[in-house]
């Protein structure tokens, strides 16, 4: 059996004001079941607690009020689960970046151990690429999707890789947030094969680097780029050529990303 109740009886009921239900009422998010014609006083079902509750719970989570509109206007609830699921799905991962930067940022209270800095001079040697103009905010999406199609071009093949895995990046994609990026697949010398569009065969020239091992995920990886460029900076002479990043232990071969090793290879000007 459900009754009706006065706008601050089901404010009591429901754990929302009586201005904010007013205004889901304007937006017509959660309607009253009746109006007075003449006082304009609202009423409201017993029927309609759930509902109200499952809009509050909803803001909480920072649901955008069109979501929840959809939400609630699902035709089955097949499609509310999916919205909802959906949303839930956001936030998990939205939680997980601001523990990733907590974790991040207690990492800069500690004291780091000075860099280990290698020299290394690198051959010119041939490799299938990709390469792209891309924004920061997608590089982890699209080196995702580039390797897959390099690893799939080389299977396609009957190829191997002979090398380490690795990407360039242009003194732009730092300055500017976005700039060329060439993610690439060492493979043997006068290797000849037919390749899909957007892949091809390059030559990487041979630079010599001040190379830094960089451990773990890449949430902190500028802390690496600012010891590394700065040791650079005060020892050698930078070129102002793309850095090239070796993926020793990449997402592809582990779950857990405190496992990932990331060589940082800062060409310098001496050969």
């Amino acid at each position: 059996m459900t009754a009706t109740v006065s706008i601050g009886e089901f404010s009591r009921l429901t754990y929302l004001s009586v201005k904010t239900l007013r205004y889901y009422h304007d937006i017509e998010l959660l309607e009253p079941v009746a109006v007075d014609a003449g006082s304009g006083y609202r009423r409201y079902s017993t029927a309609q607690v759930g509902q109200a509750h499952l809009i509050r719970r909803l803001r909480q989570l920072e649901m955008p009020l069109p979501e929840i509109k959809a939400v609630l206007d699902a035709a089955d609830t097949s499609s509310r689960d999916a919205a909802l699921r959906a949303h839930l799905e956001r936030m998990e991962a939205q939680l997980q970046r601001t523990r990733d930067v907590v974790a991040s940022l207690r990492s800069l209270l500690t004291p780091s151990a000075p860099i280990s800095v290698e020299y290394r001079s690198v051959p010119a040697f041939s490799a299938l690429a990709i390469a792209d103009h891309v924004g920061r905010e997608n590089i982890g999406d699209w080196c995702e999707e580039s390797f897959a199609a390099l690893y799939q071009a080389l299977a396609a093949a009957g190829i191997e890789s002979n090398g380490v895995s690795g990407a360039t990046y242009a003194m732009e994609f730092f300055a500017e947030d976005q700039g060329e990026v060439v993610v690439f697949l060492p493979v043997p010398p006068d290797t000849r094969l037919e390749l899909p569009p957007g892949i091809q065969l390059i030559e990487l020239p041979a630079r010599r680097f001040a190379i830094a091992l960089h451990s773990g995920a890449f949430d902190d990886f500028d802390r690496t780029y600012g010891a590394l460029g700065s040791y650079v900076a005060e020892h050698d002479e930078a070129l102002t050529e793309p850095v090239r990043e070796l993926y020793l232990v990449a997402p592809k071969d582990t779950a857990d990303p405190t496992a990932y090793r990331t060589e940082v290879c800062w060409p310098i000007g001496r050969l």
